[in-house]
């Protein structure tokens, strides 16, 4: 198939990148297999080989969470990603698929769904895990119910989560092309929204709801 000539790994942790290699080459023998640890690297390694569909983890030493769909696809429009992340939150996929991802999987699902999950988006459909699929069909029918961030923007999202994982205003000011002072505006209507005051309460909110993409926020 051609559309799967070329395929990126983007996983920071070489063993859990291995395995994902390890199902890939065996579905697809004779594709191109390309491995990077961080957002910069896929970035300069695709500017040698044309990748039709990439694999990718949202948790990276030099880019997390949303932000890495955003970088990816604005470099590579026509990419077919699929999101392979520890991170299950409805919300958090919900907002991966709107800005682009193709598909969106949890990580201990990986070995199960991966190679179907892939080949789904090979076939220009999206892909979603029938337990996402079910909390998202809960949430439109009115079962599940809203939490504070799910109310806010997808800008607002995304600084939330870089604040969450430490970053300093001036650092996601730079990473979101914006100023610093947008970007603390964007800090006190989040804060408002989740009835929240400072950083540290923000941290502890992420993660009672299972909102970061890692063991724990870089603080």
């Amino acid at each position: 198939m051609n559309l799967m000539k070329n395929i990126l790994l983007l996983e920071d942790h070489p063993i859990f990148r291995f395995g994902v290699r390890q199902l890939v080459a065996q579905r697809w023998p004779e594709a191109t297999i390309s491995e990077a640890g961080t957002l910069a690297e896929a970035l300069a390694t695709s500017q040698q080989i044309p990748f039709q569909i990439a694999v990718a983890d949202l948790n990276l030493p030099d880019a997390d969470g949303l932000e890495v769909i955003s970088q990816l696809i604005r470099a590579l429009p026509q990419l077919r990603l699929l999101v392979l992340s520890l991170n299950s939150e409805t919300a958090y996929a919900q907002r991966a698929l709107k800005l682009g991802a193709m598909g969106y999987l949890a990580k201990d699902r990986a070995a199960q769904e991966l190679i179907s999950a892939m080949e789904r988006i090979a076939a220009s459909g999206r892909y979603i895990s029938a337990s996402l699929a079910e909390q998202l069909a809960d949430s439109m029918t009115g079962e599940h119910k809203t939490e504070p961030h799910e109310e806010l923007s997808d800008q607002e999202y995304r600084v939330l989560l870089q604040l969450a994982n430490g970053r300093r205003v001036s650092d996601i000011a730079d990473a979101l092309h914006l100023s610093t002072s947008t970007i603390s505006t964007y800090r006190s209507r989040i804060l408002k929204k989740l009835q929240l005051v400072s950083n540290a309460d923000l941290v502890r909110y992420c993660i009672s709801h299972g909102l970061l993409d890692q063991e724990g926020p870089c603080v």
